[in-house]
């Protein structure tokens, strides 16, 4: 994609998205390019991901389960519970036939930034990372950490982030998407033993 074509899909988001949202997907979109820099990732790809990561997001949630419905998109029990995570399925489907992308790496960094998913591609572990690392976040305790780990180690990355929003979840915030159990065993298995040692999340 030219970069004339990149910001024509910058102005389109603008349309798209809130202010706020706007704003976060601006820092999202530049942190994924970082992030490929360091890694060796296509920067155009991770631009692009970062840029429409969130592009249903701000559609009403009750939109959200009608678009799915009308476009043969599966809607789990917790989707159906908690609509408003239907925003990265649905964006990846509106990214491939409303914004014309064909890119099965970037549609899948679209499709798992929120959850995340066991064994991740580079580009798919970027989007999640920078989607909870750019610059206009703040809430997260951890945050300084997790953003110098990001340029060191992206599976520990994705396995730090997931252990930190299972344990937030767990506190009865949201709900849980079973898909970032599954992905959280799968990344902390590659640095630790099955056996819980009493140091990490039960899961």
């Amino acid at each position: 994609m030219e970069t004339a074509n990149l910001l024509k899909l910058q102005r389109k988001m603008k349309k798209e998205l809130d202010a706020d949202r706007y704003r976060h997907t601006l820092g999202v979109m530049y942190t994924a390019a970082s992030l490929a820099m360091c890694y060796g990732e296509d920067i155009e790809r991770a631009q692009i991901a970062g840029l429409l990561h969130d592009c249903a997001k701000c559609i009403p949630n009750e939109r959200k389960i009608k678009m799915c419905r009308d476009y043969g998109l599966e809607i789990t029990k917790v989707e159906m519970d908690a609509p408003y995570l239907l925003h990265s399925k649905l964006g990846a489907h509106l990214a491939k036939v409303k914004y014309g992308i064909d890119d099965d790496d970037i549609l899948g960094a679209i499709m798992w930034h929120t959850t995340g998913r066991p064994n991740m591609t580079t580009l798919e572990k970027i989007i999640f990372i920078a989607d909870y690392i750019e610059p206009a976040r703040c809430k997260a305790q951890s945050l300084p950490e997790v953003r110098q780990m990001a340029f060191h180690d992206l599976n520990m990355t994705v396995c730090r982030i997931l252990e930190d929003t299972l344990h937030y979840l767990d506190s009865g915030k949201a709900e849980i998407d079973p898909m970032s159990r599954s992905a959280y065993r799968y990344y902390h298995n590659l640095f630790f033993e099955t056996e819980d040692k009493g140091n990490s999340l039960t899961v």
